[in-house]
């Protein structure tokens, strides 16, 4: 029995005694003032204010943490097959060269002439993401994928504000199979997002496109490869389309991994394409973050990029290079999620060109490998060739089983479960992506498992309905805990 299983659900509150400590500070060796004198009273608690802190032994706190590490899920303990994320093993070596003291005790206050190095980088890795996309210029500024999709937006509404044509740029088109947070982001930038529905393929309707295609689309997002997997065999028309009515194509780069090394966004026509360095690139993310989300343009779109552009002197020394009249300012704090950077610089280095392609082929080939195997077990919406991930449906196995029960019984059974519900355009969506760096014994593995639950749905329904069952907390209830969030840090004061 592990420390965590004598009292499941305790807290670090619950621990320790009134007087314990973890470590005991000398007394100072320089003179000292009472804090009433450094401090205005208005500003200090009194003793009965005082929060209540957890009082614990050092040992008590390293086995509780180390508890809660044990029964914790990431990459680095088993398949994590959640669909559009990407959540692929992070090389050792990555954090090996983003803990480098250089980088990792550098201040974005040092100056550029302290920064040379830190500056190097982050110009070698926007040439090389520039190479990736096939496109002219790039920010490496936005934090995340979402927030690139914002810049995106941004500097499309800055390029038609500069032009005089903003007033009637007002719509943004958006395939239904497209990421979620891409009309969200086109929504806040201040456009009308106008749904362009998939046709029986689960690629773009080219008709249904055509009807909105005039002088008030301001551009249109795409995802591609989709959210259902399938890559858009239209994209090069839709693309000429969108272009000869004046608007831009915007690229979202969540998917990348499907197509590294093999083909470029801006080969497709496409003016501004947003990577998730953490995805493609190989940071962990899990949890929300960390992220870093650059985002390369044409060259119409370059004078609008964010400030600072990091420029390489003609003495062979770097810049940074604020002086864009037109740009639409800063986005982020400092040059953005350096670590993040670090990372994805490194893999790429290490991968090199070929490595970039064997990623590709790896992604493509571990999702269809892993599709033909549960086809037939599931419901398989769209029967064609994947690209990294594929959406099965939930649908039909038992009439009182959903995909939210087969997601919670895999946990049962050692694996992350998928993207449920998403995307909208299937229902009781198993959104699948096992990634390039899973091998085929797990994918095997998760292939039987998903088999048994199956099974398990026809034969016995009440097991998937009460899963999980080997987790320390049961199934939660989602719409309470939404409604109803509680505050459990015991804040007294």
């Amino acid at each position: 029995m592990t420390w965590g299983e004598l009292e499941p659900g305790r807290t670090l509150f619950d621990l320790g005694r009134p007087g314990r400590r973890g470590l005991r500070l000398p007394e100072p060796d320089v003179d000292t003032r009472p804090l009433e004198e450094l401090i205005p009273e208005e500003l200090l608690r009194s003793e009965e204010e005082a929060p209540r802190l957890p009082e614990v032994s050092q040992i008590e706190l390293v086995r509780h943490y180390t508890d809660l590490s044990l029964v914790n899920y990431g990459v680095d303990t088993g398949v994590y097959p959640l669909g559009s994320c990407t959540m692929k093993y992070n090389p050792r070596v990555n954090e090996e060269v983003a803990r480098l003291p250089q980088f990792a005790h550098a201040h974005p206050l040092q100056g550029e002439e302290l920064s040379q190095g830190i500056l190097r980088l982050m110009y070698e890795l926007g040439e090389l993401l520039k190479k990736i996309a096939g496109l002219s210029a790039i920010t490496l500024q936005p934090a995340a994928g979402a927030h690139g999709e914002f810049v995106g937006m941004l500097l499309i509404k800055r390029y038609f504000e500069d032009h005089g044509e903003l007033p009637k740029r007002r719509k943004i088109l958006l395939p239904d199979s497209a990421h979620g947070t891409n009309p969200a982001s086109a929504h806040i930038a201040g456009f009308e997002v106008v749904e362009i529905p998939s046709d029986e393929r689960g690629m773009v309707d080219l008709r249904k496109l055509k009807e909105h295609l005039d002088g008030s689309v301001a551009g249109i997002m795409l995802t591609v490869p989709n959210t259902l997997g399938i890559f858009e065999e239209d994209i090069l028309q839709i693309t000429k389309l969108v272009h000869e009515v004046g608007g831009f194509c915007y690229f979202d780069g969540a998917n990348l991994n499907s197509i590294l090394g093999r083909a470029r966004p801006g080969d497709f026509g496409v003016d501004i394409v947003h990577f998730n360095l953490h995805k493609t690139f190989s940071t962990p993310h899990g949890g929300g973050g960390p992220g870093s989300g650059p985002v390369a343009v044409c060259e119409a779109l370059a004078p609008y990029l964010p400030v600072p552009i990091v420029r390489r002197r003609d003495d062979g020394s770097f810049s940074l290079d604020y002086d864009l009249p037109k740009s639409l300012g800063r986005v982020h704090s400092f040059y953005g999620n350096f670590g993040v950077m670090v990372r994805a610089y490194t893999y790429i280095r290490m991968l090199g060109d070929e490595g970039l392609r064997a990623v590709s082929e790896a992604a493509v080939l571990n999702a269809n490998y892993l599709k033909e195997k549960l086809k037939g077990v599931y419901r398989l919406p769209y029967d064609r060739l994947c690209k990294h991930e594929f959406v099965l449906s939930g649908k039909g196995l038992h009439p009182e089983v959903r995909t939210v029960d087969i997601a919670k019984r895999l946990i049962d059974y050692g694996f992350h479960p998928p993207t449920v519900y998403f995307p909208l355009i299937v229902p009781e969506a198993l959104m699948i992506e096992p990634t390039e760096t899973v091998m085929k014994e797990e994918l095997d593995a998760l292939a039987d498992a998903f088999s048994k639950i199956a099974e398990e749905a026809k034969e016995s329904p009440e097991v998937l309905k009460e899963a999980p069952h080997t987790t320390i907390v049961g199934r939660l209830d989602d719409v309470k805990a939404a409604r109803q969030p509680v505050l459990t840090y015991p804040f007294e004061g």
